[in-house]
């Protein structure tokens, strides 16, 4: 049967189901297929905290969101095209996220009184007509899997397992993706189960071929490749960038990467994806607590490597005070802040914004650091080398806040000629730098950075003072003298405060705006999709993004000044607009949304609209 097909330009689908139906496997298969094909993509993964929550509920429902295009998109989407769903949670937690007319693939075969009582469904809502305004495709997705699997040595619940390779192969046919790379990963990771391997590609192929044969789904669909810069494209997770950015800022410095962590969601891929980069001299080490890891990433740099330290907002916290000593020290350290939602232990595998005014002011004493955040996936492998660059030059420590939805969504990302990249390297004390020629002064400025001498231990006639107590100017020696503390606490702040950081750009086409929207982090995508919807209907506005949080841009004020009101979305209560009120007495309009998701477009569209209508 010879098969319509149909062009698209973008389409967004979304994988969900239980916690072990494997759910984040598929969607990053799909992804992995996107990707080769030469499309534009952006993923948003959603998934539950406990490791295994009960099955068939609300709260267990894992999904995956991928969106791809024929063009540049800056967002995971904000409604799917299509809804796979294993079964009746699935379809309760998402429904009212899809749009009218959006395809329903449901997994029938799990819609028992049992299951459907579980999500408070009293009748099937495929026996009703509550899904009349949508496109619905039943298919007995795990009977048909066993079915296909009825000749393989395995059990039985391992062929329920492979549900999801049938869906997959089903949606792969359906959009006309790539499968070999698939197949592939299937031999790899059930390399010592030679009959998993086969039994998941049998299920793949199954899928493949009930597309290809049933009359429910009459057309296929194409999406062609986005027109991008040429070069060599990989797809990448926001942890894994990060992660990549430490290694090339150890390889750009010349020095060994140290990184001491503590697991904690989600951060906790940076580590493992740190740990098979030895050949590049990068250590890792799993401390037994936050403090511990800090206090080894800090024993580092004091020890001559580039010190880092992976966590989210709960271990921040606990690190604050090695954080400080590192101040007083004023060596170099990475401290990477992959926020999640709070307070306390909140939800730990949802999105948000609100360290910001942790990593700002979160320490005793007058103890400031840089701060900055990338603004995409990809970005983190770019953030990670600015942060390396900024403690390495000033011998101050950089909080880097990236958060949960750039750091588990993924994109393409443009492979960078190394040459290319910064020269992180930096030049040890080796010698005296007293006016006798004899004396090693550890607090001797730089007059262009204010940083000091870094001197490695057992240098010889470099030996000098270390601890947390206040240091006399130059000498390093303890110090209680008032105004020598007063001129160190405020060096230390001019230290950061006059780091020279690149212009904030502004994007405002027609060069009339009279509304500035300003945002910071990971609302770059929905902010940037949220203008472009904007301008498409005849509305002029424009867009600016930080990047460096402290110091920020030095020609913020005068951008800010231009503008009649600035609007700053942020996944918090409004603590970058409460900065720049206080800081440039701009009246900053804060939209603020702490649910755990990030922004969509078309929220901050309607949003933005009716601030335009009252300029």
């Amino acid at each position: 049967m010879t098969k319509q097909i149909r062009q698209l330009d973008r389409v967004v689908i979304r994988f969900a189901g239980d916690s072990g139906d494997g759910m984040q496997l598929t969607g990053d298969r799909f992804t992995s297929e996107t990707a080769q094909l030469g499309n534009d993509i952006s993923t948003l993964p959603n998934f539950p905290a406990e490791i295994r929550a009960p099955a068939g509920t609300l709260p267990g429902v894992s999904s995956f969101q991928v969106h791809f295009a024929d063009y540049d998109i800056l967002t995971p989407g904000d409604a799917p095209n299509v809804l796979v769903a294993m079964n009746p949670a699935a379809l309760k937690a998402n429904l009212a996220d899809l749009p009218r007319g959006a395809d329903i693939i449901v997994n029938t075969d799990e819609f028992t009184r049992r299951n459907l009582a579980k999500v408070g469904y009293a009748t099937s809502p495929l026996d009703d007509d509550s899904l009349d305004g949508y496109a619905v495709h039943p298919v007995a997705l795990t009977s048909m899997t066993i079915g296909a699997l009825a000749e393989h040595d395995v059990s039985k619940k391992d062929a329920e397992r492979a549900k999801n390779m049938f869906a997959l192969g089903l949606l792969s046919w359906m959009y006309s993706r790539p499968y070999e790379s698939t197949l592939r990963f299937l031999e790899r990771k059930f390399a010592a189960r030679p009959e998993l391997v086969a039994a998941n590609v049998a299920a793949f192929r199954a899928g493949w071929n009930f597309g290809e044969t049933t009359e429910d789904f009459s057309v296929r669909y194409e999406v062609k490749p986005a027109k991008m810069l040429p070069g060599t494209y990989r797809n990448i997770t926001g942890n894994a960038a990060l992660s990549l950015g430490l290694v090339a800022a150890g390889v750009r410095s010349g020095l060994p990467v140290f990184l001491g962590a503590y697991p904690i969601t989600p951060a906790s891929d940076i580590l493992h994806e740190l740990s098979k980069h030895k050949k590049f001299g990068v250590v890792t080490m799993q401390a037994e607590d936050e403090i511990a890891a800090v206090g080894a990433a800090l024993g580092a740099s004091y020890g001559g490597s580039l010190g880092v330290t992976t966590t989210s907002g709960p271990g921040v916290a606990l690190k604050s005070e090695t954080i400080s000593l590192a101040v007083a020290l004023e060596l170099p350290l990475v401290i990477v802040d992959v926020q999640r939602a709070g307070p306390s232990t909140g939800m730990p595998t949802k999105t948000e914004q609100a360290d910001l005014n942790m990593a700002l002011y979160g320490r005793h004493g007058e103890a400031p650091v840089a701060v900055i955040a990338p603004k995409s996936p990809s970005d983190c492998f770019h953030a990670a080398l600015e942060a390396a660059r900024i403690a390495l030059t000033y011998r101050t420590p950089v909080i880097l806040l990236s958060d949960n939805y750039v750091a588990n969504g993924s994109e393409p990302w443009l492979l960078p000629d190394v040459e290319s990249l910064p020269d992180l390297r930096v030049e040890f004390a080796t010698k005296p730098n007293g006016e006798d020629g004899t004396t090693f002064l550890p607090y001797l400025r730089d007059p262009q950075t204010l940083a000091r001498p870094w001197a490695v231990p057992g240098t010889a006639g470099l030996e000098h003072r270390i601890g947390g107590l206040e240091k006399a100017d130059k000498t390093g020696d303890i110090s209680y003298d008032p105004d020598n503390h007063d001129f160190m606490v405020r060096t230390r702040a001019a230290r950061i405060e006059t780091i020279p950081v690149p212009a904030v750009e502004v994007e405002d086409p027609d060069g009339d705006a009279r509304v500035l929207v300003l945002g910071w982090g990971s609302t770059y995508g929905p902010i940037g999709a949220a203008c472009r919807g904007l301008r498409q209907r005849g509305h002029s506005v424009a867009q600016a993004h930080l990047r460096h949080l402290a110091p920020m841009p030095a020609n913020l004020g005068e951008v800010l000044a231009r503008y009649d009101k600035v609007v700053v979305p942020e996944m918090n209560l409004g603590q970058l607009a409460h900065v720049i009120r206080a800081k440039y007495l701009v009246d900053a309009i804060g939209y603020n949304q702490v649910r755990g998701l990030p922004f969509t477009a078309a929220e901050l569209e309607t949003m933005l609209e009716e601030v335009l209508k009252n300029v």
